[in-house]
């Protein structure tokens, strides 16, 4: 008989991973780009500072407000949908167990034993059996907002400090380089870590975040000499 081990999965890790990554991310690419553009169009030291310190402070707000909203959606559906489901059980028990001995024979069980797993799983907790085979809803899975939120801002703050720490140590007119140089480094490390840990490629996931991350950063430098132009 070989003993029971422990199988560690990824899959627990998306909410909170996907918040973080998309935080940590934005407040680098946000606060880089806005940075950058202020100090492209000619700007003092001190206001390209300012800008960015003012960047910080909106965009984690930003994404705790954005975050919180768009996955206590996600959690106000599903908990409509099992209220419905808990409903249904309670007024047609029998026709819930046959349509969850449907979707068990839909996955490759022989009738009878289809039957014979609703029943017991039914017996065990019907809502969670319906919850899960039926809705795919789970507890691992499930939207926790006020995590995603804290995971967000959190993140965002975070990946903000490496621009403004480049801001505060640049030496003057060297802003703008230095910035775009330590927000590709960012952005790389970022990518890396965040594929190692979601399981996927590390070169492949960082390069992807280092390309998008470059385009922003020619994008905030040209509307910054563009504006610098005109003024």
């Amino acid at each position: 008989m070989h003993p029971l081990h422990r199988e560690t999965h990824r899959s627990g890790r998306v909410g909170w991973l996907r918040a973080a990554v998309l935080g940590a991310n934005d407040g680098i690419v946000s606060v880089s780009g806005l940075v950058v553009g202020v100090a492209a169009s000619g700007a003092t030291h001190s206001a390209v500072l300012l800008s960015g310190i003012a960047g910080v402070v909106a965009g984690a707000m930003s994404m705790a407000a954005g975050e919180y909203v768009s996955v206590q959606s996600q959690a106000d559906t599903e908990r409509a949908d099992i209220d419905l489901e808990r409903r249904q059980l309670a007024q047609a028990p029998q026709y819930e167990l046959n349509e969850l001995t449907h979707i068990y024979v839909r996955r490759g069980l022989q009738p009878e034993l289809a039957r014979q797993v609703a029943e017991q799983l039914s017996a065990h907790d019907a809502l969670a059996a319906h919850a899960r085979d039926e809705l795919g809803i789970t507890e691992t899975l499930r939207p926790r907002p006020v995590q995603a939120a804290l995971a967000s801002a959190t993140a965002f703050s975070s990946g903000a400090t490496l621009p403004i720490a480049a801001v505060l140590l640049a030496p003057a007119g060297q802003v703008e380089p230095i910035t775009i140089t330590v927000t590709l480094a960012s952005l790389f490390l970022s990518g890396a870590l965040a594929a190692r840990v979601g399981g996927a490629r590390v070169l492949r996931g960082a390069l992807r975040v280092v390309f998008w991350g470059a385009l922003a950063m020619v994008a905030s430098s040209l509307v910054g000499r563009l504006f610098g132009i005109a003024t």
